[in-house]
């Protein structure tokens, strides 16, 4: 397993120690997960007969971007609201948490990640999922805390996209020209006035099925924040236009709108923001700029913003 600089080398027995702290119990099997590059995940099996999910932020002298300040909390956070308010989405439910150090302990929910195997059913119904957890309203737009943030959603969204900027620039990660790309479209972006809730990241590997290919989890929601649902039609076809793909699953379960030309603006600018994070965290990974990633993005970079009327 390549380990990620932000990733904690951790052993059964820290996890023990963790787990013994915050629940009182042992251990009687744990196992390091993969997947990820942001924090190390554990799967622990307890003296008690539960089994759990450990994570573990990353080490106090790593470098992260600005939006991940928090992640671990802001994950306990996610959960606890979508068990609330959105009941019967399939969500962990948050044992203990610590912010710092920054680890969290969630019930272990079953399933494969579609990463592993594709399932169109699960996500026809994370579509409909995602639906109802769009209904949950939040006190701004973009993130909690002090992250990027604002009182309208084309402020909130510019602040995201220049933060993520500051942070290539900051690492001497090379990026397309993006002067001036968000503030020409403010009056589209301004048609989303109600900052919803949003996963953010709902690639293949967040989204959990089972053998019979139901939707049975919906995890890593750290990255969570307020905005256009839109948002959130971007990871579930990564690297590809959802709009593009007729009959997409997602698309079904969720029943949106029409992409109308104003939608097809606001997806390009979300792809637009999602490949300018993923140039930028790079090197924050210890992914080297040599090794293709960054070029390849770059390019699918590049074409968005080609593209754009």
């Amino acid at each position: 397993m390549v380990r990620s600089p932000t990733q904690h080398d951790l052993s059964t027995t820290d996890i023990a120690s963790i787990v013994e702290s915050a629940l009182g119990v042992g251990l009687s099997g744990a196992r390091e997960l993969s997947g990820g590059t942001f924090a190390a995940v554990w799967r622990a099996d307890l003296t008690d007969g539960r089994e759990v999910v450990v994570k573990v932020g990353p080490p106090a002298a790593a470098r992260l971007l600005r939006y991940e300040q928090g992640l671990i909390p802001a994950e306990a956070e996610y959960f606890e609201m979508i068990s609330a308010r959105t009941p019967g989405v399939p969500v962990p439910s948050v044992l203990a948490v610590s912010p710092d150090p920054a680890w969290i302990i969630t019930t272990l929910l079953p399933g494969t990640p579609l990463a592993a195997r594709d399932s169109p059913k699960a996500r026809e119904q994370l579509g409909a999922c995602v639906a109802r957890i769009h209904g949950i309203t939040g006190p701004r737009f973009g993130y909690t805390g002090d992250r990027a943030a604002g009182d309208d959603w084309p402020t909130a969204f510019e602040a995201i996209v220049d933060a993520l900027r500051a942070d290539a620039a900051d690492w001497n990660v090379p990026l397309p020209p993006l002067d001036g790309v968000v503030a020409r479209y403010r009056d589209v972006l301004a048609a989303v006035t109600r900052p919803a809730l949003l996963h953010f990241d709902l690639w293949d590997g967040n989204v959990l099925a089972g053998p019979d290919g139901s939707l049975t989890g919906l995890v890593d929601g750290e990255r969570y924040l307020y905005g256009d649902p839109l948002l959130d039609f971007v990871s579930p076809a990564l690297l590809r236009r959802i709009e593009d793909i007729p009959g997409h699953p997602f698309v079904a379960g969720y029943r949106p709108a029409p992409f109308d030309e104003p939608a097809r603006i606001r997806l390009a600018l979300y792809r637009i923001h999602l490949y300018v994070l993923m140039i930028a965290e790079g090197p924050s990974r210890g992914i080297p700029i040599a090794d293709g990633r960054h070029d390849h993005l770059t390019g699918l970079l590049t074409q968005e913003l080609a593209d754009l009327p």
